[in-house]
């Protein structure tokens, strides 16, 4: 497992983080309408209280035609907003909408306009009875701990609930991580609940039946590619070898005998690493050191056939000591592929092969190398090949991590890939 969190802790992260932001989310929407509450709740009280006095003031102005000072100590009446206590008359006059006015040094005022029997406002100063403005910090911080209480609940509900919903899925997910092309896992869903996670491993059952039957069928391929392909390839070179012993044969035909025979041993090593590549032979061998000037110089040699009459010279610039830290079979096929793709595509001139920077760099003349070129049975103008060559470098470099590039330059084509090295 790496370093960063697994699939299903980061589910497990991601259903306790949802549980908690909807527990914090409606704690906060409770506790605001908890406070909401309760300001309602003390100003319908002292707007109750202004309509008992405001009821009593019209009653005994109705009797007497004046006003009666009010019941309660902290209420005045006044009969112009100009006489209206803290500059209340001018605020009013801006906002005359407005009920509720905080004064100066603390005071807070509540009002009550009477325009029956005759205008006048009736004013309560309630800063003395005031309830919750003396308790809102320990409104605040009661709704703060009962917040915090509810997240750690919901987070512990959250984990609860969360490491029973991944249970099955991560059991599922150790399942299908340890399958292998030779050992697929049956079975998936016999150990899990008949819910959505079970029906993924049904699904997975099947895929991995289907996968196990394709591979059946590759097996069985490539166990008869191997003695379908080989065994007529090896008579054609033997009868090639016996033919060329013979010495009552004319010089053409004895030339186009080599050829047979040098195409023959072609046709088996790239049959070889076909079949390599299907089996994945290469992927499971130990890296080790390989000395790349002989495995060159060889590479050289069996593709020397195609250089034949064609007025191609070979620069070859590699050190003695140049090794590399690789699967030796990967690089041979590497090494194998972009020597023959470079002597068949050369028009003429110079191949160049040089190992500088722990890299292979491989260059001739030619008409450049584009994207395309690099996908299987993909040919070029001039190419008489199958068009294999440099998808089976790239596919195989992939697979082993070596650096590779082609691109043209100058008019010559140029391939590098780079090597692991001691």
């Amino acid at each position: 497992m790496s370093a960063s969190l697994s699939p299903r802790r980061r589910l497990r992260h991601r259903l306790m983080a949802a549980f908690a932001g909807f527990a914090l989310l409606v704690a906060a929407l409770y506790g605001f309408y908890a406070v909401v509450f309760v300001y309602l709740v003390e100003d319908q009280m002292f707007s109750g209280l202004l309509q008992q006095e405001a009821q009593a003031q019209q009653t005994h102005h109705a009797q007497t035609g004046q006003w009666r000072t009010p019941a309660l100590a902290f209420m005045q009446m006044h009969q112009d907003a100009a006489t209206l206590p803290d500059g209340l008359g001018a605020r009013l006059a801006a906002e005359p909408w407005r009920r509720e006015f905080a004064g100066e040094g603390g005071r807070h005022y509540h009002l009550l306009r009477l325009d029956v029997p005759a205008p006048a406002w009736l004013v309560a100063e309630v800063s003395q009875q005031l309830v919750v403005r003396p308790m809102r910090g320990g409104i605040a911080q009661w709704l703060g701990w009962s917040g915090l209480a509810v997240v750690v609940l919901a987070l512990l509900i959250g984990a609860w609930l969360a490491r029973r919903m991944t249970a099955p899925l991560t059991e599922l997910a150790t399942l299908v991580d340890r399958a292998t092309p030779a050992q697929l896992p049956h079975g998936l869903a016999e150990r899990l609940p008949d819910d959505e996670v079970g029906a993924l491993a049904r699904t997975l059952q099947r895929l991995m039946t289907r996968i196990e039957e394709f591979v059946a069928r590759e097996r069985e391929f490539t166990r008869d590619a191997s003695h379908e392909l080989r065994t007529p390839l090896a008579v054609i070179r033997s009868a090639c070898e016996r033919i060329s012993l013979r010495r009552d044969i004319a010089p053409d035909v004895y030339q186009q005998v080599a050829y047979i025979h040098q195409s023959a041993q072609q046709l088996e090593r790239t049959v070889s690493t076909l079949l390599m590549l299907a089996r994945e032979e290469h992927e499971r061998e130990i890296a080790r050191e390989v000395a790349l000037l002989p495995l060159l110089e060889r590479a050289i040699v069996d593709h020397a056939m195609l250089l034949e009459g064609r007025g191609i010279d070979v620069d070859l610039q590699v050190p003695a000591t140049a090794k590399a830290l690789v699967a030796p079979t990967a690089l041979q096929i590497v090494v194998s592929n972009l020597v023959g793709n470079a002597f068949a595509h050369a028009p003429a001139g110079t191949v160049s092969i040089v190992v500088s920077d722990d890299s292979l760099h491989i260059a001739n003349v030619g008409a450049g190398v584009n994207a395309a070129a690099m996908e299987p049975f993909v040919r070029g103008a001039d190419s008489a090949g199958y068009g294999l060559g440099l998808a089976i470098v790239r596919r195989v470099c992939e697979r082993h991590g070596f650096g590779f590039e082609a691109g043209s330059v100058d008019g010559r084509v140029e391939v590098s890939v780079r090597l692991p090295t001691t």
